[in-house]
């Protein structure tokens, strides 16, 4: 959720934490800060809102060679500055910028810190004065960082500077994701690779537990123990030019139309010259040798996997569980006796997910991660990586992932079916239908003014909304409700069609937007007379159709695909429905309120 960046050895420090903090604004944050300092002088320069606010602070003087920044996302405390990183110790010798959730802060206050001085109301303003009171015992810098994380229970991201040492910063982390960057002359670290793009390519992983000394001109990693580790860096295979608007207002609205490119780029991505499907060898002997796969995920991503459970069972021919990571984690069902665990996370640093598969490694359990991004934690830490080659996705609302997750996971379907020979496989041509499901979303993205109008029709001072659907088309349901909540506030629930007369129907009143969506001949009767059922009490309704099953006063009609590929251009109308209510009410699109991109705490 959170973000950090910060540099040593560069006289543009001020400027490069800016950049980079802007760069980490669709992660989702409530405040932030930055502390620079040179030879002869430090500035601590904090702000709760965005980082125009901070920007507005950051007088001409406040320049240096070393700094840290950071954006907050409350997790203790209410947004504030006082809230806002950086932290100082008790005397301000040391200032420390953290993303985690430190579990044991309460003790460690009472134990050691009694008799100190806070500012605000964070856990992290509790590890920096840690961190003071161990050197007050006559350790060196390093020495009581090492004590104080001996000391610390949790999940921590760490970027601490001692103003006695204006050359070095000092960097750990546990659960939650940091980096650190190779410049030319001058060293950065981040949370994201993203943020440091402009600076250099070319980072370096840490795990957890490691301790790491940051210099200008080095880096060393240390184990918990101290020993020094040597790792080679990697390069960040991202192209920057991917993270600008262009002419776009929001980036939603881009990541929406990038969808059809994305369905291109994954056939090219796991098929040969041949057109065959190609993955990875020791994935697949994996899969063929578990009896259930269980695809553990959050949001959007486990929407995503909800859409995917009929391909994986019909095409591969094995039964498929679908989970909550934050469920699945602390009360985990009796599994089979060959799993198989798929990680669904458009990040990769899910905390959620990522506590989940700390387990089911510890269990010996293979894991494949379908994410978004490359040396991420999951993808790092899972036996197996699939990564969607959707492009970096910045609103916070995730549209291409999901799209991404359904048409990477048919891939890997197809590909274990082929192997079986099993006949809905082998019936089942991948590029060509990809193909088509791509020039379908091309269609309904194409329907902009339509969908525009709509949006101002059903959603113009609604309060409530409603999507209902039968089998896939539910669990479309669920994922454009979901978008709708998160970015217009519209109180929005995707309803199974058919549970409505058993309860949730009380909910319709006069004028209430229901939205059907219509894509399965055996249910679709079904489906449309649940919305005759509704429209006698009073709702608002719309129709989301396959052309197919369409008919003539239907509002959206949606170009016929396979029916595995269904939710690939089902789930582009309620998009754009979501981004145009949205509009509609003049909110930020990119950024909901109290929303983070990446979730990197339980």
């Amino acid at each position: 959720m959170c973000g950090i960046v910060g540099v040593v050895g560069n006289p543009q420090a001020t400027e490069i934490l800016t950049n980079g903090l802007e760069k980490l604004e669709y992660r989702g944050y409530d405040s932030a800060g930055i502390f620079v300092a040179d030879a002869d002088h430090d500035y601590l320069v904090k702000s709760q809102g965005r980082i125009k606010d901070l920007e507005s602070k950051i007088t001409p003087e406040v320049q240096g060679t070393i700094g840290i920044g950071h954006t907050r996302w409350a997790t203790h405390g209410e947004p504030s500055e006082e809230n806002a990183h950086p932290h100082t110790s008790q005397s301000g010798r040391f200032v420390l910028v953290h993303n985690g959730v430190i579990e044991n802060y309460d003790d460690l206050k009472h134990e050691y810190l009694a008799n100190d001085t806070f500012y605000g109301e964070t856990d992290s303003e509790i590890a920096v004065h840690l961190i003071e009171y161990f050197a007050n015992q006559g350790l060196d810098t390093k020495e009581a960082f090492r004590k104080a994380l001996t000391k610390i229970r949790g999940s921590y991201a760490f970027g601490l500077i001692d103003k006695n040492d204006r050359d070095t910063i000092y960097v750990a982390k546990n659960k939650s994701p940091l980096l650190i960057g190779l410049g030319d002359g001058f060293n950065v670290i981040c949370s994201d690779a993203l943020a440091m793009l402009q600076q250099t390519n070319i980072f370096v992983e840490l795990n957890d537990g490691e301790m790491v000394i940051v210099t200008k001109d080095n880096v060393a990693i240390e184990n918990a123990a101290g020993d020094s580790i040597k790792r080679e860096p990697y390069e960040a295979k991202i192209d920057a030019s991917d993270m600008e608007k262009g002419t776009y207002p929001y980036y939603m609205l881009k990541e929406i139309d990038e969808q059809p490119a994305t369905m291109r780029r994954i056939i090219s991505e796991y098929t040969d010259e041949t057109g065959a499907v190609a993955v990875d060898q020791a994935l697949l002997d994996s899969l063929l040798a578990s009896d259930r796969i269980y695809i553990v995920a959050c949001g959007t991503s486990y929407n995503a996997g909800l859409a995917s459970k009929q391909i994986i069972e019909e095409l591969a021919n094995i039964p498929v569980e679908v989970h909550l990571s934050s469920e699945f984690g602390y009360n985990m069902p009796l599994l089979s006796a060959k799993p198989f665990f798929i990680y669904l996370t458009q990040s990769g640093e899910t905390a959620d997910s990522r506590q989940v598969l700390v387990k089911t490694n510890e269990l010996g359990h293979p894991a494949l991660t379908v994410t978004n991004v490359a040396g991420s934690t999951l993808s790092r830490e899972a036996t197996y990586t699939m990564l969607l080659h959707a492009g970096p996705e910045i609103a916070v609302a995730s549209t291409k992932a999901y799209t991404a997750q359904i048409a990477a996971l048919t891939v890997l379907s197809k590909a274990v079916g082929d192997a079986k020979d099993n006949a809905a496989a082998k019936d089942f041509d991948l590029v060509k239908e990809l193909g088509i499901a791509a020039n379908a979303m091309d269609v309904m993205i194409s329907e902009k003014e339509l969908l525009k109008q709509l949006a101002h029709d059903y959603f113009a001072g609604a309060e409530h909304a409603f999507y209902i659907g039968r089998g896939t088309d539910y669990y479309v349901s669920l994922e454009v409700s979901l978008k709708l909540k998160e970015i217009s506030y519209i109180h929005a629930e995707g309803f199974a069609a058919g549970e409505l007369k058993h309860g949730t129907i009380a909910l319709v009143e006069e004028g209430t937007p229901v939205i059907g969506i219509i894509s399965d001949d055996v249910t679709a009767p079904h489906t449309r007379g649940n919305l005759r059922e509704v429209e006698s009490r009073g709702a608002h309704t719309m129709v989301i159709a396959s052309e197919d099953l369409s008919k003539p006063d239907d509002q959206i009609v949606v170009p016929v695909v396979h029916h595995f590929l269904r939710p690939l251009a089902a789930v582009i109308p309620g998009q754009l429905l979501a981004y145009y209510a949205t509009l509609e009410r003049g909110l930020d699109v990119d950024k909901p309120r109290n929303l983070a991109k990446s979730v990197t705490v339980e």
